[in-house]
């Protein structure tokens, strides 16, 4: 018996689930649980998981649903299902859908370890690349990357990922996790720079209740919903000063304080942080501590502009087009040359996340098998007038804003700031973000 697998045991009845979870745990295995087939869904985007034993009547989603959607998210996921109104139907509708084995409650002890220890004999050993699966290349700058970031992946060292808005940051950090040996615990993202910063410090940390307003009860933290696993803090150079103090306390300390608590939690939490800032610059303007970089950027990792690995253009669109066309229109089926040429010229200011929107929308336009020039120039034109992301739009309202007050005020610092009900200090912090300079608005 493999005992160093991973279960999943999903029932709606607490009392069978905890029964079965205890008699698995006692024999060696990692059991992981879900009361619904929509909360095991979720568990099995942040575990890694070897096997799921699911009971066939629950509300909401059934067992043989669950299985359907395990298989469309994990293909080749071994299933066993139990029932305690087990049937011959039942049997054979499960096992010709795919179901590993079925089992009638209550369960034979030796028949489930016996179908779990098949189960996991037979299923397939996950490739030396699965754990970079999600990115597409054959750049050598790349190749270069993922084999410095297969590497670091070993040691519990921290992270920092630089590079271009859209460029891949969290694709890489999560393939940094599945490469490491807390692969098989939780992968927690925030994005720093989209949230305000009580409720930044309330996520990260927790809360106590009564904390603030609002906060009617508890809340564990991402530090503490991570445990074991990787926090991944996205743009990290947007995270306001006062947050970057607690951050780097929790770092050297390893202990986390909720937030109106007067209690110290340990943590086990491997950090991987991503930025598009410079940093180091923003260090000399104060923006960011000097201490807190140091004890992020052991490890740097920078992921070349789109621009700069022009050789995957090709590999990428056609992967993209295939997955868009199975979810959409299965008889697109390529570009004509024509078009492959336009898209490899495009200069890609939204790096591989604008190629995404492009092939998706050029996937949506189209009504023959090969998509055409016209269509990709379309896409690229939509692409240049589309909907910014909440940060990028947050900061382009930020400058235009302090433009305008200093247009108003005629470069006054003080009344400027008098107008936008900050005090001079934090102005000035405002306008060396936005590299704005007062005396360029003087007359």
């Amino acid at each position: 018996m493999k005992k160093s697998a991973n279960l999943l045991l999903v029932d709606d009845d607490p009392g069978l689930l905890k029964l079965l979870g205890m008699r698995l745990s006692s024999e060696g295995f990692s059991v992981f649980t879900a009361e619904s087939g929509a909360e095991a869904l979720r568990m099995l985007q942040n575990q890694r998981i070897d096997l799921v034993i699911s009971d066939l009547r629950m509300d909401e989603m059934n067992g043989l649903a669950l299985f359907g959607e395990v298989q469309k998210s994990h293909p080749g996921m071994p299933v066993i299902i139990l029932t305690a109104h087990g049937s011959i139907p039942e049997a054979v509708s499960a096992t010709q859908q795919g179901v590993f084995s079925f089992l009638t409650k209550p369960v034979d002890r030796d028949a489930l370890y016996s179908a779990i220890d098949q189960a996991l004999a037979q299923r397939a050993p996950a490739s030396d690349d699965a754990w970079r699966e999600s990115i597409v290349t054959r750049s050598p700058l790349m190749l270069r990357l993922l084999e410095q970031a297969r590497m670091v992946a070993q040691s519990d060292v921290s992270v920092l990922i630089s590079g271009q808005s859209g460029t891949g940051k969290e694709v890489l950090a999560q393939a940094i996790h599945a490469a490491s040996p807390r692969a098989n615990k939780a992968f927690i993202a925030i994005n720093c720079g989209a949230l305000p910063e009580q409720l930044l410090e309330s996520e990260l940390f927790g809360h106590a209740k009564g904390a603030f307003t609002g906060a009617v009860s508890q809340r564990e933290g991402l530090f503490q919903a991570a445990e074991g696993g990787t926090l991944f803090l996205d743009e990290i150079g947007d995270m306001p000063q006062a947050l970057q103090v607690k951050l780097l306390r929790v770092l050297q300390e390893r202990k986390v304080r909720p937030l109106g608590s007067n209690r110290d939690l340990d943590i086990n939490v491997r950090i991987i942080s991503a930025t598009h800032r410079d940093l180091p610059k923003a260090m000399e303007k104060k923006e960011f501590r000097e201490d807190l970089f140091y004890r992020l950027n052991v490890v740097a990792l920078r992921i070349p502009a789109l621009h700069e690995r022009a050789e995957d253009i090709p590999l990428l669109a056609n992967h993209l087009l295939k997955q868009a066309a199975e979810r959409h229109k299965p008889f697109v089926r390529s570009f004509s040359t024509d078009a492959m040429k336009r898209l490899i010229a495009a200069s890609w200011p939204g790096n591989v996340r604008q190629l995404v929107n492009v092939i998706e929308q050029c996937v949506a336009l189209s009504s023959a098998p090969v998509i055409g020039e016209a269509l990709v120039e379309q896409a690229l034109e939509g692409e240049n007038t589309a909907l910014p992301g909440f940060v990028e739009a947050r900061n382009q309202f930020e400058l235009n804003y302090l433009r305008k007050l200093l247009q108003m005020t005629r470069g006054n610092v003080t009344n400027a700031a008098r107008l936008a009900g900050r005090n001079r200090t934090e102005f000035y912090k405002l306008l060396a973000r936005h590299e704005l300079d007062p005396s360029d608005f003087k007359e």
